[in-house]
């Protein structure tokens, strides 16, 4: 007794992967055993055994495929002058949807017509891209800015690490991060303080301005340069303030610098600076050990050497800030890149010393970086007594594979 397929013809259709190669059994066995007893074995009907057996004798297995139902001709398909007009005023209000547009410009065609000729052209939905899209546009956004033409600050509460806390707190290391980022190239200086406040965070920007100029790194031309912040009141004072902070005062002392705040709540627009915050707990906080203050500025000197020379960055091409920065501006002087982590408490310290002296001169930041070769880094000063800014001692405890000589 020869079996028969349990299951009809159109729900075979329905469920098959490939039509072409069950049409093709219906073929085969049609061509042996007659067209009746195929349609009988196959639950369906001999006109369409007899179809799909003519249509394999002119055109093989191929001709087994479904073919396209769509007219040759449609009357009522929208002339194309209107199709050229339509798209142009996609690219004329480009986010705006199809019913908008249509209301906007009294179209007559509806609005599902509309983003059909959208789509034919080539136009993407107004769906939200995906993540990875928005990092790839943003990422050729930033290639664009001069080195050093936009900068985001921002601070970090160290107190929220948990493998930092209870040595802070035995050993009075810093509570607070102030951190600079470059935005184009990625290049970080650090600062780091007990307290978070307007004093901390304008002697940081007074020490940044001062190395940006020593070593003649802002842009020459009439670019704006941006200092970005939130609206924390270590940047802007009281929110109430009828007048700029000394933070903003101190950032736009520079000629052509400007400083920005975001939008109120905005984060997402300190996304770098956020970053890195996270990148310096992650691979510094969490896993390093200090044994006291001067230990930690050891060891924090060491890892902003490796991640301004020798960490490459997988969302930059790989490359690490320094090399970035060479590629905007060959003549860069490398020295910039070794101003260590300041301590804000101790430069406030120094700062408060001079004022009680008394005089006509005033030490803004510590003039250590005087002179352009490494080796003069190593030597204090005679005239104020300052520390070296590499003691020896420290150099000792920097990695090799973290620090490069230039």
């Amino acid at each position: 007794m020869k079996l028969m397929c349990p299951y009809s013809y159109y729900q075979i259709m329905r469920q098959s992967k490939d039509k072409k190669y069950w049409r093709y059994h219906i073929v085969q066995h049609a061509l042996k055993n007659g067209v009746k007893p195929t349609a009988r074995k196959f639950h369906t009907s001999p006109p369409v055994v007899r179809f799909w057996r003519d249509r394999f004798q002119k055109e093989g297995y191929s001709g087994l495929a479904d073919k396209s139902h769509k007219p040759h001709r449609s009357p009522r398909e929208t002339p194309q002058d209107v199709k050229e007009h339509i798209i142009s005023l996609k690219k004329k209000y480009k986010r705006v949807g199809a019913e908008q547009i249509r209301d906007i410009e009294n179209l007559s065609q509806a609005s599902k017509t509309i983003r059909k000729i959208w789509k034919e052209a080539g136009f993407p939905s107004r769906k939200r891209p995906k993540k990875h899209v928005t990092k790839n546009n943003l990422r050729e956004i930033k290639k664009r800015f001069k080195l050093f033409e936009f900068a985001m600050e921002d601070t970090k509460d160290l107190m929220d690490i948990p493998e930092y806390y209870l040595p802070a707190k035995l050993l009075n290391l810093p509570k607070f991060q102030y951190t600079y980022r470059e935005v184009s190239c990625g290049v970080l200086f650090m600062g780091f303080a007990n307290e978070r406040s307007l004093t901390h965070a304008e002697l940081f920007a007074v020490y940044i301005n001062h190395f940006l100029k020593k070593f003649n790194a802002l842009p020459n031309d009439t670019t704006t340069i941006i200092r970005q912040t939130d609206n924390g009141s270590e940047y802007i004072g009281s929110w109430n303030a009828r007048s700029s902070s000394a933070y903003t005062r101190r950032v736009e002392s520079i000629p052509r610098q400007v400083h920005n705040t975001i939008f109120p709540g905005a984060h997402r627009m300190q996304s770098d600076v956020e970053t890195v915050h996270n990148l310096v707990e992650a691979e510094f906080f969490e896993i390093e050990h200090f044994k006291n203050r001067d230990d930690f500025f050891a060891k924090a000197i060491s890892y902003q050497l490796f991640f301004n020379l020798s960490r490459p960055n997988s969302y930059k091409e790989h490359k690490t800030p320094l090399q970035l920065a060479l590629e905007k501006k060959p003549d860069l002087n490398q020295l910039l890149l070794l101003v260590p982590p300041v301590d804000l408490d101790k430069l406030l310290c120094m700062k408060t010393q001079l004022f009680n002296q008394g005089g006509n001169y005033l030490l803004t930041v510590p003039s250590i970086l005087a002179s352009t070769s490494i080796t003069s880094l190593l030597r204090p000063d005679p005239l104020r007594g300052l520390p070296p800014l590499f003691p020896p001692r420290l150099l000792k405890r920097i990695p090799s594979s973290r620090f490069i000589a230039l």
